[in-house]
C-alpha cells in the first residue's frame, strides 16, 4: 500500500457532479491553451497552500456534515483544483477582453485572498479554542526557506543550466519539498505527530534506526531524501522545459503541489491543532 491512511471516498452527490465539473474545466483549458510562465506557476502556489487550508479546516470539523466530504483527502484536491481552474478560466477571459493586464496577477490574487481567509479563520478558531501554537511551524518555515535556498544555490554554482532553464518554477519546487521534509521531520522527531504515507515511514524509520537518531532525529534522512529528489527531478527535466516549456511546467507545478499541499497544511495544523 503506497497511498496514505484516511483517504475518504464521497457520496456519489458529491462526487459524480464534482468529477464531472473539474472534467469539463480541464476540457475547456486544453481547448483554451492558456499560456503557462514561471510566473503562471508562482500564481498557483497560493492555491495550492488554499487546498491545504480546506483539509486543516476539516479537521478541525468546520465544515457542515453534509459537505465536508468535499475537504477531506483525496476529494479536497479536486475541489481545489475546480475552483482554481474556473478562477483561471475567468482570469482568460477577462484578459482577452482587456479587463486585465495579466492572467497570472488575476489568478494568484484570487488564490491569495481565499487562502488568507480560510487560514484566519482556521487561526481564530484555534486561538478561541487555546490551542494556537505558531513556534514550530515558524521555525519550520525558517529552516525550509533556509536548506532551500543553500540547495537552489548549490544548483546554481554545479548545474546552472538546471537552474537557468527551470527558473522560479524550479525554486518553487525546491522549496515546495523541502518544507514538506522539515515539516515533517519536526513533526515526527519534536511533536509526535504520526506519518500516514507508507513510503515516507519507511524514510523516518531508517533515520531512526541510525546511530545519529539519538542525537538529531530521525527527520534529517527525511528532509535530505526530499531535497535531492526534488533537485533530481529538475534535473531530469532541464531538456523537457527546453523542448515543451508549457506542458513541463504544467507538469512540473504538479510536483510542486505535491510537496507545498502536505507542506502547508502541516505547517498550519501544527499550529492551530
Amino acid at each position: 500500500m503506497v497511498l496514505p491512511e484516511g483517504f475518504v471516498i464521497p457520496p456519489w452527490y458529491l462526487l459524480v457532479p464534482t468529477v464531472v465539473i473539474l472534467g469539463s474545466v480541464i476540457a475547456l483549458l486544453w481547448v483554451i491553451e492558456p499560456p503557462v510562465t514561471d510566473q503562471t506557476v508562482l500564481a498557483f502556489a497560493p492555491w495550492m497552500m488554499f487546498g491545504s487550508s480546506l483539509h486543516v479546516l476539516y479537521k478541525l470539523d468546520a465544515f457542515p456534515a453534509s459537505i465536508a466530504p468535499l475537504f477531506s483527502a483525496p476529494m479536497v484536491y479536486a475541489a481545489t483544483a475546480t475552483v482554481a481552474g474556473i478562477v483561471w478560466i475567468v482570469a482568460v477571459f477577462l484578459h482577452v477582453g482587456g479587463l486585465q493586464p495579466t492572467v497570472h496577477r488575476f489568478v494568484g490574487i484570487t488564490g491569495t485572498a481565499f487562502f488568507t481567509v480560510f487560514t484566519m479563520f482556521a487561526i481564530f478558531r484555534s486561538v478561541e479554542a487555546g490551542t494556537f501554537e505558531p513556534f514550530w511551524p515558524v521555525i519550520s518555515v525558517v529552516v525550509a526557506g533556509i536548506v532551500a535556498a543553500v540547495a537552489w544555490v548549490a544548483l546554481s554554482l554545479w548545474f546552472t543550466d538546471v537552474a537557468a532553464t527551470t527558473g522560479a518554477t524550479g525554486a518553487l519546487v525546491v522549496f515546495s519539498h523541502t518544507l514538506d521534509g522539515v515539516t515533517t521531520a519536526i513533526g515526527y522527531d519534536v511533536l509526535g505527530a504520526g506519518e500516514d504515507v507508507p513510503v515516507s515511514l519507511m524514510i523516518l524509520e531508517a533515520g531512526k534506526s541510525l546511530p545519529t537518531a539519538q542525537y538529531i532525529g530521525a527527520g534529517w534522512l527525511f528532509v535530505l531524501v526530499k531535497v535531492v529528489l526534488a533537485l533530481v527531478i529538475l534535473g531530469l527535466f532541464r531538456e523537457y522545459v527546453d523542448e515543451q516549456p508549457q506542458q513541463a511546467r504544467t507538469i512540473l507545478a504538479l510536483v510542486a503541489a505535491v510537496g507545498l499541499g502536505p507542506a502547508v497544511h502541516n505547517t498550519l495544523l501544527f499550529a492551530v491543532a
